[in-house]
């Protein structure tokens, strides 16, 4: 298997790893990436989040992990946020998840990061298991907070 960055020409295998998440996580509703819109934030004058592909033994892709950076005020530090891994169901079980996580950890690493984070559903036992096997501690005090759509319009405004 090979982990590598993603380039302009993943768009489309991206959009595809993006839907096909959003299906499994029962969310495709809300999908209205184009692969206009992820050429232009990926790979544009500003890039906004950076991109791993994982390519299977058979030289197709078999995952991704999307990631960008935030910043911790009480470590002082940049981290890693991963708001998407996906590795396709005929892929899981050969080690791809781990190896792009390892990937991630070790940017955090050579980025000087003082932590590397993400959300999981709280449905999703398979994940939670996966990821606190491998030293993940679930922040069950914290809650998520978003705002979007019409919301974040009238609180921009004047």
């Amino acid at each position: 298997m090979i982990i590598r960055s993603a380039t302009e020409a993943d768009v489309p295998q991206i959009l595809k790893l993006i839907k096909h998440l959003a299906e499994y996580e029962k969310l495709a509703h809300e999908v209205v990436a184009t692969e206009e819109k992820l050429t232009q934030t990926l790979f544009g004058e500003k890039s906004y989040a950076e991109v791993l592909m994982a390519e299977a033994e058979d030289g197709n892709i078999a995952g991704f992990a999307l990631f960008f950076h935030n910043y911790s005020t009480f470590l002082g530090q940049p981290g890693i946020y991963l708001e998407d891994l996906c590795v396709l169901e005929e892929y899981r079980g050969q080690g791809i998840g781990m190896a792009l996580l390892k990937r991630l950890a070790k940017l955090c690493v050579e980025r000087d990061c003082g932590r590397l984070e993400w959300s999981v559903l709280d449905w999703n036992v398979d994940a939670i298991r996966f990821y606190e096997a491998h030293g993940a501690t679930l922040m069950k005090e914290w809650i998520t907070n978003r705002v979007t759509g019409e919301s974040l319009e009238k609180l921009a405004a004047d």
